[in-house]
């Protein structure tokens, strides 16, 4: 009878089958992939990756191995995953500017911290670390289970046992489903102290904890900036944030001060200054490009040169632009604008009881560690008593056959089958006459009998205190902290790296005060050119000025070269530009595309001058808009920033200041219908859609502007100087949101609300 392929079909909804499916893969992602187990620190990849290398005996004395060897090992027999994420893994737990402790020694191009990768696996070799070795140390003494590997046909140990905090000391990261993990490496010396103080006193505070473990101890060394409040809050709850900066250091300047700032005195007033150290996680190659950057956009404007002069250890040298810049403002400049500042996050997410995931303290890791090594301290004191009592069995045995020597060979000698005969008339064991009949006849002697006696002494009296030591948690505790107080001492010689220093966080900078403040003309074509001419001009008394073939006026106002220029695209991105930055008008001036990133299908739709406490107004065609304020719209990257949440099809119409003393709305479409509403009915926004302020049938929002209803509103008529007011706005003010009605006689046919024309004393 054959099964038709349909019957094995299951109906379910599609919603909950969805949902097991994708709850089983993320357990597995937590569990198996992501998160690292309190107990030894590591995930499953890095686990594997160091028993299999220890299955190969790739011993710290030992002689390396291609590392495709290792990485063949790994996904054929522990991990069936892909070759290159077990490289990545196995490079990373090789290079020292990553890990605070290396567990695995490498040879050959591991990558470096100026961010280049390492060589193929085909190219490198790689052995264990001492630390690697003590990690896993006591693995053959029954401290662990083990399980079978995913095809049954090896077994993998479960957890390493090894005396070494390896979760803290060289930390852990990782993204899970709904999760993830950020752990800092430390100092051992300090996690030992940490340890020994728990283990005499588990009630002891946090704040004594952190008496012991003055914060995250990163391989590249650095400066911790923040102050021990922050840190004892982050320690504590598990979660928080590490303000991490690049170390200035002159190791040459006899003076004190100097040296410490990293300023390097070249003479006749002249210096710079050096950077030996930097965050961690930072590219060194990266960082110089962005300082490089940042000069040739003059971000920076007191910086003239940054160079790399470094060897075996990290020298970047900043070159300032006089004598007579301020060191700080630099620095501060720096830290506010480059990676020489960096945070680092802590999640102490983190596998309990080797499944489950949760955030622990500073202190709750620290003691889940020390209870996972009390178990391992029992499991192999009970494995050694167990080994124990098998040898004294056999001891015991030889020992009778010693007393009874010429019986036992005449037994051998005579009988055919001396075994059950030697059990029976000795009383012996199984094991024991086995033993007995295998015994080499050199062994025979009288010394042999001596040194047996001598043997079963040693054992007797170490199982006796092996019995003691498990029966007592006092002992326990005594033991633990003996041996981590050997490991303190071990690791007494690798000092603290990062130095704990509260520093002031960045002030936020003001060029402009180094800017010399002249009046310009700014002017951008309808291609998207730009330049600006000195003083405060129009463009119809500039018969001269030049513009590529084709190409016009788009935009032109007045502003000063202090100014801070926004530029809004269509599509909603606006961008900042400084007005100190822009070329001079003698030629066709420089694309806008230069000095921002603007989509190639975005079009310009206003540039105007903003200060941050300038209030403006933004509105897309179909009719939506807010308020905003001008210092959430000011973007000093090239990217700028997203303003406006545009719906499909839809593009920025408008961006307009906003008076001071404008309390309503008018918003006129394209159908020539006039709506006012108060502006109250605006929300103020930093980012996002806005409201409906007008509704079309067709065609779409053509102007709006914000005004004062008690003034109604105005707009210049024909014959030059004559104005039309519009004061009574009662048959046009309804709610926010209404389609409105016809505009009033007269309103401009461009359908615009073009500025009433002003008269001055020179007209």
């Amino acid at each position: 009878m054959t099964t038709e392929p349909l019957d094995s079909i299951i109906d379910e909804p599609f919603s909950s089958a969805l949902s097991e499916r994708y709850l089983v893969y993320a357990l597995s992602t937590i569990t198996a992939r992501s998160l690292p187990d309190v107990r030894d620190g590591l995930k499953p990849v890095h686990r594997r990756l160091l028993w299999a290398m220890r299955q190969l005996k790739l011993d710290p004395s030992g002689a390396y191995k291609k590392s495709a060897r290792v990485v063949g090992d790994v996904i054929g027999k522990y991990h069936p995953h892909g070759d290159q994420s077990v490289y990545d893994a196995m490079v990373r737990m090789a290079q020292d500017f990553s890990l605070r402790y290396p567990l695995v020694e490498g040879q050959g191009n591991f990558g470096n911290v100026d961010g280049d990768n390492a060589a193929a696996y085909r190219y490198t070799e790689a052995r264990l670390t001492k630390t690697a070795m003590r990690l896993m140390a006591g693995l053959d003494e029954g401290t662990v289970a083990f399980r079978p590997t995913y095809n049954g046909e090896e077994e993998e140990p479960e957890v390493f046992p090894g005396l070494f905090p390896n979760l803290l000391a060289n930390g852990a990261a990782g993204i899970a489903v709904g999760m993830a993990t950020s752990i800092p490496p430390h100092n051992v010396g300090e996690l030992c102290t940490a340890a020994v103080k728990l283990i005499g006193d588990r009630e002891a505070s946090d704040a004594q904890v952190l008496l012991s473990v003055k914060g995250p101890d990163f391989p590249t060394g650095g400066v911790l900036a923040d102050d021990r409040e922050t840190i004892k809050k982050a320690y504590i709850s598990g979660r928080g944030s590490f303000r991490i900066r690049a170390r200035y250091f002159a190791a040459g300047e006899k003076d004190e001060a100097d040296r410490k700032a990293g300023i390097e005195r070249l003479g006749q007033g002249r210096w710079q200054l050096v950077i030996t150290e930097i965050p961690y996680g930072v590219s060194k190659g990266k960082l110089i490009e962005q300082i490089a950057g940042l000069i040739a956009d003059r971000k920076v404007p007191i910086l003239a040169d940054v160079r790399d002069e470094s060897a075996e250890d990290i020298r970047i040298v900043l070159e300032p632009k006089s004598k007579n810049v301020d060191v700080d403002l630099l620095k501060d400049s720096l830290f506010k604008l480059s990676d020489l500042e960096s945070r680092f996050s802590l999640n102490l997410n983190v596998l309990e009881h080797g499944r489950t995931p949760g955030v622990m303290s500073l202190k709750e890791a620290l003691l889940s560690w020390i209870d996972f090594q009390l178990v391992v301290l029992e499991n192999r004191s009970r494995h050694r008593i167990a080994k124990i009592e098998d040898r004294l069995e056999l001891v015991g045995g030889f020992l009778i056959a010693f007393l009874n020597l010429d019986r036992v060979i005449e037994i051998i000698r005579t009988e055919d089958k001396p075994k059950p005969v030697m059990m029976e008339e000795f009383n012996l064991s199984d094991r024991q006459a086995e033993a007995i009949l295998n015994m080499r006849l050199r062994s025979l002697r009288k010394l042999e009998e001596m040194a047996l006696k001598e043997e079963e002494a040693a054992l007797i009296e170490e199982k006796a205190g092996l019995e003691a030591l498990v029966a007592s948690p006092a002992l326990m505790d005594q033991r633990l902290t003996a041996d981590i107080e050997a490991l303190k001492k071990e690791y007494a010689s690798d000092k603290r790296r990062t130095l704990v220093e509260e520093q002031a966080v960045a002030k936020d900078l003001d060029w402009t005060a180094m800017i010399e403040k002249e009046p310009i003309t700014v002017i951008l074509s309808k291609r998207g050119w730009i330049k600006a001419m000195k003083g405060h001009v129009e463009l119809s008394t500039v018969p001269e000025m030049k513009f590529r073939e084709g190409d016009e006026a788009h935009l032109h106002f007045h502003a000063q070269t202090t100014d801070r220029l926004l530029l809004v695209a269509s599509d909603g991105r606006v961008f900042t530009v400084g007005g100190d930055k822009l070329p001079g008008a003698r030629g066709f001036g420089e694309p806008v595309k230069l000095m921002v990133d603007v989509d190639e299908e975005a079009e310009i739709i206003a540039m105007l001058p903003v200060a941050a406490e300038d209030r403006l107004l933004v509105a897309a065609n179909d009719g939506r808009g807010f308020f905003t304020e001008g210092a959430a719209v000011l973007a000093e990257t090239r990217k700028g920033k997203q303003l406006v949440n545009l719906r499909k099809g839809a593009k920025v119409k408008l961006l307009k200041k906003v008076p001071a003393e404008a309390d309503a709305m008018a918003v006129v479409g394209e159908n020539r219908k006039l709506l006012v509403f108060m502006a109250e009915e605006m929300p103020v926004l930093g980012r996002g859609a806005g409201v409906q302020l007008q509704r079309y049938r067709d065609g779409g929002l053509s102007d709006a502007m914000a005004f004062r209803l008690e003034d109604g509103i105005s707009w210049a008529m024909g014959g030059g100087n004559r104005n039309r007011t519009e004061s009574d706005m009662r048959p046009w003010k309804v709610a926010r949101g209404a389609a409105g009605r016809m505009a009033p006689t007269g309103f401009p046919q461009e359908n615009r609300f073009v500025p009433p024309v002003v008269k001055t004393d020179e007209d």
